[in-house]
């Protein structure tokens, strides 16, 4: 049996993440800014109410992070598994975007993520067990026009993830990065903001506007099945030996390997010029 203590667990990844742990008989402490959503979690699952933990909790009040995953820990006993899903989108083509919008989400997906997995860690690192699953995107590894600082906030989440991992592995700690494509978990839908009307720029429309429309128009409607990810999420997460990224659906697979290809085709073009900046190198003339 695993203790999760899970971000954003009224909907999307979060809620069935939850739900699924729960029917493999693990204990979820499930967090969200508001617990009305959570307060059926046992009885959807079909379990006892006291194997969840319902808490209200803001990733981005540092106060309320330490409260809470404190009093996960004395409930439980300790937590197994760290399911960081908290997290929102904004639209806007780079030139167009909002500080207050991109900060905001900056917050939430990178420095929440951040302080939540340092308020679990020592406690994985006393026990010298534990998991910490990090939520990405396909596109925490290639960007799309339209959502330039959603990239940045998860390409900041994959490169924090692969140090973290190499940290911790000594101690027993494992770290997963998970990388969805699209799902039905209305991360396209009202849980993103959006460049306003007043702030567009027409040169972007082809490009960054296009995007943003496909986005809003496939809201709910996205090929991957959140019931299923979360089934492989669970499953991972259970296993000796993670991985340390677990893309899902076909098109976070195959869009990821595409642009592995895309990295090594545009690098080798201009391989002499690269090895030649070193300060010695074997091309320098005699």
């Amino acid at each position: 049996m695993h203790t999760w203590f899970i971000t954003g667990s009224s909907r999307g990844f979060g809620r069935e993440v939850a739900l699924e742990a729960l029917r493999r008989g693990d204990r979820v402490v499930a967090t969200a800014r508001s617990t009305d959503a959570l307060t059926d979690l046992a009885r959807t699952a079909g379990v006892d109410d006291d194997q969840v933990l319902a808490l209200a909790l803001d990733v981005t009040d540092a106060e309320q992070v330490a409260t809470v995953v404190a009093r996960a820990e004395e409930a439980f006993g300790g937590i197994d598994v760290l399911f960081n899903n908290a997290g929102i989108g904004y639209f806007a083509a780079v030139e167009e975007s909002q500080e207050a919008e991109y900060r905001r989400m900056m917050e939430i997906n990178v420095f929440g993520l951040v302080g939540v997995t340092n308020a679990v860690l020592p406690g994985m690192r006393d026990r010298r067990t534990g998991t910490v699953v990090n939520v990405s995107s396909v596109g925490g590894m290639r960007s799309f026009p339209a959502v330039g600082w959603y990239n940045a906030s998860k390409f900041a989440v994959e490169g924090l993830s692969e140090a973290l991992a190499q940290e911790v592995a000594p101690l027993g700690v494992r770290v997963v990065i998970v990388e969805p494509g699209p799902f039905a978990t209305d991360w396209a839908g009202s849980s993103a903001a959006e460049v306003t009307p007043e702030d567009e720029i027409a040169d972007y429309a082809a490009t960054a506007g296009a995007q943003r429309r496909t986005f809003r128009q496939g809201a709910g409607a996205e090929p991957g099945d959140p019931a299923r990810a979360a089934a492989a999420i669970v499953a991972v997460a259970h296993e000796d030996t993670p991985p340390l990224r677990l893309p899902l659906g076909a098109i976070a697979y195959d869009g990821i390997r595409e642009k592995l290809d895309m990295v090594r085709d545009d690098i080798a073009a201009r391989e002499y010029l690269s090895r030649g900046a070193d300060e010695t190198s074997t091309g320098d003339a005699a």
